[in-house]
């Protein structure tokens, strides 16, 4: 297909620090291509109201530093029947959109793969703070919620260690302990529990919190990512059969926002830019990936069908090195 004349950029899902890089990236890289870019707001329910502006060199300046995203995100069940679909098909026509860079988790790629079976190619580009989508080793946002969640916790040692209490901290990762894992090591959490691996709280952590302490350690962290379940339980459960008093803390959608750092800034702006260079050839269905120290593209559809193995290895290694 070639020759593009426009390409419009939406985030959605979760917003992610990072994604204004993105956005940045793409419309600096298609107007030095020659290509117009259209901002859509608020994600594919844009694209069905027509919620869509034309973007200029100077409407991206002095956001590269900032989290969230200047294009709104929003989810949006009505994309996802025949008739938003057609609406949204209608006004990709209306502006001249010739195909769509799309920054966001799986779900959002869904939605890129069924528009570029309609004839507007999409490219997709991983932007969540969980590092949940399975063809990219890295996403937009991960390493700025990990920053965030490690300064938190370094925060909370304080009055854990003024009241030799256990922290029981809740990361976020619904389906994913990719920032429990991390985060848990960069604090030196004493115990670490993700959705992906079983966990026996009296047989394996309550023994390890009491070991520690024999050895001379009077206060301790826990670090559970959201999905495992109910940390005031947990709390509660660990207080009861150590004697340690323990205490829940939920760090919430801070960690979702707040300044991107040097890698997700760069690792960002590296993305867009592949993005528009994949478009700008008349490429869609297509994802960037990050992946063994490149980036690459695959197929959307085979992107999707991909699972993410933990990395049990690391979880292993968090496990030994915090007796």
């Amino acid at each position: 297909m070639g020759n593009m004349s426009a390409i419009g950029v939406l985030t959605s899902g979760g917003d992610a620090p990072g994604m204004n890089a993105a956005v940045r990236a793409v419309v600096r890289t298609a107007i030095a291509m020659g290509i117009k870019c259209f901002g859509i707001r608020r994600g594919y329910n844009g694209l069905i109201e027509g919620d869509i502006f034309e973007l200029t060199l100077r409407d991206v300046s002095d956001t590269i530093h900032r989290g969230g995203t200047i294009l709104y995100t929003a989810r949006s069940p009505k994309f996802k029947t025949e008739e938003g679909m057609e609406m949204a098909i209608n006004n990709c026509k209306k502006f001249g959109i010739q195909g769509i860079v799309v920054i966001g988790g799986d779900g959002s790629y869904r939605g890129a793969r069924d528009l570029s079976l309609r004839g507007i190619p999409c490219v997709g580009i991983p932007g969540t703070i969980d590092n949940d989508i399975a063809s990219t080793d890295y996403t937009i946002g991960f390493d700025t919620a990990m920053n965030t969640a490690m300064e938190m916790v370094d925060r909370l040692r304080d009055t854990t260690q003024s009241h030799e209490r256990c922290s029981v901290v809740e990361v976020m990762g619904r389906h994913a302990g990719w920032i429990a894992l991390q985060a848990g090591i960069a604090v030196g959490a004493t115990a670490i529990l993700v959705p992906e691996i079983e966990y026996d709280l009296r047989n394996e952590i309550v023994p390890k919190i009491l070991n520690t302490q024999k050895s001379g350690k009077k206060h301790f962290i826990v670090i559970v990512a959201e999905g495992v379940g109910d940390v005031d339980k947990i709390a509660a459960k660990l207080e009861a059969l150590t004697g340690i008093e323990a205490r829940a803390t939920v760090l919430g959608h801070v960690q979702r926002g707040g300044r991107p750092t040097v890698r997700d800034r760069q690792m960002a702006s590296c993305m867009g830019y592949y993005a528009v260079e994949l478009l700008s050839r008349g490429v869609g269905n297509r994802v960037v990936c990050y992946r063994s120290g490149m980036l690459i593209d695959t197929d959307i559809y085979e992107a999707l069908n991909m699972t993410k193995p933990f990395d049990v290895d690391m979880y292993n290694m968090a496990n030994v090195i915090s007796i």
